[in-house]
Formats: C-alpha cells, sequence, structure tokens
C-alpha cells in the first residue's frame, strides 16, 4: 500500500517519520502513515489562517455544489473505501458499506443545510429603546475548524466534522485516529477530487502531541473531538477557551419490557450489540428485561447471537470481524471472567482469537461489575432482570454516561416516561441504543459529553451570530400613536 501523508498547504507531504498500520486481522502492515512535525504543524496554521477567508468568501450555493458532488462520487467508491476499513480496522465489509452509505448521505444533508444557512430580521421596535432602528443577523464562519475523529466509523465522522464546517465556510484541519490514516485520507481525496478547495482541508496525522498542540493554537476558533472522556478531557484542558464539541463515551442501555415483542428484541439486540465488534459509543452493552420476560429473552438472544458469523473482515458474509487490537480484545473477555468469577453466567463467547472476540452474552452480572458501570466498547452484552420500571429506569441513569438508550414497549405511557426521565441525549423506541440517522441531532449528557452532531446542529456551532444595527432606519412603524 502507498504511504499515506500529511496534507499542509495543499500538498500531499511524505518526508519525514513514518508510522505503520498493522491490521488487526491481517497481521501484516496494511497502510503507513507520514507523522506531523512541528514544522508541518507551524505551516498548516498559518496557511489555515490565510485560508479560512478565502473559503468564507464561496458562496453557499458553491460550497453545496461540492458536497452534492462528492455525495454521489461516493458510491463510486464504496467497496474501495470499504476494503480500506476492513483492512485497517477488522471492520467486516458489510459494515464498512453501511458506513460509507451513510458518508454518502452526510455529505447530501450538508450541502442542503449549505443552502438554509441564514439570518433574522429581529422585532427591535417592540420595545422603546428599538423603535426606529433595524436589526439584522446572519450566521458567520467561525474561520478555521479542527476535528479530531476516531477509529471505529473514520470515515463517517469524518464527514460528519467536515462537511458541516466546510457548509458552514470554514476552514478545517483534520487529525485522523493512528488507526485509520488511510481511509481517512481517502474521504479527504475524494472530497478534492469533487472540487474541495485545498484552503478548506489540512491532514495532519500524528499523536497526541499533535492534538494538543492543534487544540491550543490560538488560530482554531471551535474544536470538534469523538472518543473517550478521558481524552475528551484532556482536548479541553488543551483547547482553553474555545468553542467545544466534544461526543465521548457510553455504556448503553435498553429496555425489554414485559409487553414486547421478545423475538423481535433479542434479534435486534444481537445484530447492534456486536456490528463493528461493539466498538460503537451507543453499542448495545446492557439490557434490562422485565423479570417476567427474562429467561425467554436470555434463550432467544444467546440464540441469535451464536448465529452470527465471526471470522475474515473481508468475506461478504462476516458479521462480526476483529476489534481494533489485542489490548482491546483482551479488556473484553477479562471482564467477562470478572463477572462470571462474580456470579454471572457467560451463556456464549468469552473467548478471543488474536484481535477477535466470540461474541459474548453475560447473564445476570452484578451491578457493581465493570461490564455493566464502565464503557466495554467490544464484542460483549449484559443482560440483567428488572421488577419495577420506575427502578430500572433509575438503574440507568446511574451512571456517568448519558448518551443513547433503546426501549422495547408499546405502552405510550412507559415511552413518555422513560423520555422524560432517563439522562441521555436520545431514546429509540422499538429499537436498540444503537441506531443513528445521520440528519437526526445526536450528541449525550454527563460524562458522554456535550454538543450535538448533525450537520443542521453542526453548523449552529461552526458558526457566530453577527449583528447588524442600522440606526434611524426601520423596517417598523416609529410613531407613538396614531396621528
Amino acid at each position: 500500500m502507498e504511504p499515506v501523508g500529511c496534507l499542509v498547504a495543499g500538498q500531499w507531504r511524505t518526508g519525514g517519520p513514518t508510522a505503520d498500520r498493522v491490521g488487526p486481522w491481517t497481521r501484516t502492515v496494511v497502510s503507513t502513515a507520514t507523522q506531523a512535525g512541528d514544522d508541518d504543524v507551524r505551516d498548516a496554521l498559518a496557511y489555515a489562517r490565510r485560508g479560512a477567508k478565502a473559503v468564507a468568501r464561496m458562496s453557499p450555493a458553491a460550497r453545496a455544489a461540492v458536497l452534492e458532488r462528492a455525495a454521489d462520487a461516493v458510491h463510486g467508491r464504496r467497496d474501495e473505501l470499504a476494503r480500506l476499513l476492513a483492512l485497517e480496522l477488522g471492520k467486516p465489509v458489510k459494515d464498512g458499506r453501511g458506513e460509507i452509505d451513510r458518508v454518502a448521505d452526510t455529505f447530501a444533508v450538508a450541502g442542503a443545510e449549505a443552502r438554509r444557512i441564514g439570518g433574522e430580521v429581529l422585532p427591535v421596535a417592540g420595545w422603546a429603546r428599538g423603535v426606529g432602528n433595524t436589526a439584522l443577523t446572519h450566521r458567520a464562519p467561525v474561520g478555521v475548524a479542527l476535528s479530531i475523529t476516531p477509529f471505529n466509523a473514520p470515515a463517517n465522522l469524518l464527514a460528519h466534522k467536515l462537511a458541516a464546517s466546510f457548509a458552514a465556510g470554514n476552514t478545517t484541519l483534520v487529525k485522523p485516529p493512528l488507526q485509520a490514516p488511510a481511509a481517512s485520507a481517502a474521504v479527504v481525496a475524494l472530497l478534492l477530487d469533487c472540487g474541495l478547495p485545498p484552503e478548506a482541508v489540512q491532514v495532519l496525522h500524528g499523536g497526541g502531541d499533535v492534538g494538543a498542540a492543534l487544540c491550543a493554537a490560538p488560530e482554531v476558533g471551535v474544536v470538534s473531538f469523538t472518543g473517550s472522556a478521558a481524552t475528551g478531557a484532556a482536548v479541553a484542558r488543551a483547547a482553553g477557551a474555545k468553542r467545544l464539541v466534544l461526543e465521548l463515551g457510553g455504556n448503553a442501555a435498553t429496555i425489554v419490557c414485559g409487553d414486547a415483542d421478545i423475538a423481535a428484541a433479542a434479534r435486534l439486540c444481537a445484530a447492534t450489540g456486536y456490528s463493528n465488534s461493539g466498538q460503537s459509543c451507543i453499542s448495545v452493552q446492557r439490557v434490562y428485561v422485565e423479570r417476567a420476560r427474562y429467561d425467554q429473552f436470555v434463550e432467544a438472544f444467546t440464540r441469535e447471537v451464536e448465529r452470527l458469523s465471526v471470522g475474515d473482515p473481508l468475506a461478504p458474509g462476516t458479521d462480526v470481524g476483529s476489534m481494533v487490537d489485542d489490548d482491546a480484545a483482551e479488556r473484553v473477555v477479562a471482564w467477562a471472567r470478572e463477572a462470571a468469577a462474580a456470579g454471572a453466567t457467560i451463556t456464549t463467547g468469552g473467548r478471543r482469537d488474536g484481535a477477535t472476540v466470540l461474541p459474548t452474552v453475560v447473564a445476570a452480572p452484578p451491578p457493581d461489575a465493570r461490564l455493566v458501570r464502565d464503557e466495554v466498547f467490544g464484542a460483549a452484552v449484559s443482560v440483567l432482570p428488572y421488577d419495577d420500571f420506575d427502578d430500572v429506569l433509575a438503574v440507568c441513569n446511574d451512571s456517568r454516561y448519558g448518551l443513547q438508550a433503546g426501549l422495547f414497549t408499546y405502552d405510550v405511557r412507559r415511552i413518555l416516561t422513560a423520555w422524560r426521565e432517563l439522562e441521555v441525549g436520545g431514546l429509540v423506541v422499538n429499537g436498540s441504543s444503537n441506531f443513528r440517522l445521520d440528519h437526526v441531532p445526536f450528541g449525550g449528557v454527563k460524562d458522554s459529553g456535550f454538543g450535538r452532531e448533525s450537520p443542521r446542529w453542526m453548523i449552529d456551532d461552526y458558526t457566530s451570530v453577527k449583528t447588524l444595527l442600522l440606526r434611524g432606519m426601520s423596517l417598523f412603524g416609529d410613531q407613538e400613536g396614531i396621528a
């Protein structure tokens, strides 16, 4: 595979130190990325400062046209990009194709939102001091945005951050994950092929030192980060008094009520608990089942999980590939063993082969098990019984995280109660926690972060409200009364 360069000032730079990415399934080097040095960071920031003005002068229609061309072009690169995801991350190609389909949607939605950016005429004459004047607002680009993307969905989360930033009229510095440099660079290259001006994007590969330097740079006006809560805290410290959009971790809960379709709930939880080997911040991690249906659900869920095909991520029928690396896989099986030692039952899985974890179901772990309390981010799901609906809502809320939850029921009262009471950013009804539409706001509360992703809502974070006051000129009546 060709080396992956840093994109700085319109040129792909391949000189300097490199880092190899060893595929977790192939066990061979699948990509080699040039690591950004101090000079690259300095040059990128200087170019971004100049480029921000050029991008801001592009009309919304021109920005939208680029994004819409990219949305169409993605479909022709679908298999190529999905293969990169499989090689670098062990993500099954069918999951990778699904991610690339979402990239196309994200570009199209961002293009549509670029066309909608506007402002307001404010009702200043409603107050005495405003009579005789006019005030208007528009949303102005922040200037330079920094996007730090994660390994689990490197293509689509890059698309969200970069497309929304460009739609808003900004230039963007991209700091991709170490585990997916080639897939990330390929998405950027596709956008450039579709007319994204070189002033609009730069790519800097590297570790935490590169991310910290970019976060702290005064040229950067907004930082969008997706990753762990611990790294998010480090990003916030490095950024200081900057606008932040942080989409952090989760340990998502799904509740299955007694009136639910147990077979459908089991099937959906199995499909969404192990996709991408459970490496999603909203992956099904905890399933709480009303006690009268608990045994039935555990049996049906275990059966569905055992039907999942585990193996080569490049094979078209594979449901579960490898995790990002051996350490991540070992963490998952270790936490499952800990829960079993404390009285839980592993009904299937609980083993790994290298970086591949056999899909694992842990029945009735203790509430203080790490598998329940912390973010497992892997191919293991816990199933626990509950007796009272209000109590299970309180149990779900007893977490430092609050990203998204699932609820299986046809009881409207329970749906409204859960929507009101659950401390999460989103609730999926008759679906698991692991469902997202790219044109719907997405984000969490508590240690799951703040801000909302989805182009329409991200554009708010990537722009500033700018006010124009026209004294002595009024669009409204300026008389005290009827003459």
